[in-house]
């Protein structure tokens, strides 16, 4: 538990599950571009989720694409409902720059 914890204090790993809790999948550029971060970082604190398996990826040819994962118990869940709920003005901006990117990969099935 404790670890779940420490990946929504972080300012980067909480927008990232933000995003990714109210997009079906989304990769690392196109989160990259939202949250006008660099690749680099992005993709190690992806890798922390997913090393607690909090978030899930699959590959589409060189795109990895990453998602929520659906098994996550409930209590997760809900908190990570409730940081949706209370970061909307962020959320919000972070998403009118995820529309506004040009040449998003398309995947999403």
């Amino acid at each position: 538990m404790n670890e779940f914890f420490k990946i929504l204090a972080d300012e980067t790993r909480l927008r990232c599950l933000v995003l990714l809790a109210t997009h079906q999948e989304l990769c690392v550029c196109e989160l990259s571009h939202a949250l006008q971060l660099p690749q680099s970082k992005i993709s190690r604190h992806l890798s922390i989720m997913r090393l607690h398996k909090i978030i899930l990826q699959r590959r589409v040819e060189q795109w990895i694409f990453y998602s929520m994962n659906p098994v996550l118990p409930q209590w997760q869940t809900q908190i990570i409902q409730l940081c949706v709920n209370e970061t909307k003005n962020q959320l919000e901006q972070d998403n009118q720059r995820l529309q506004d990117m040009e040449n998003r990969p398309y995947c999403h099935v």
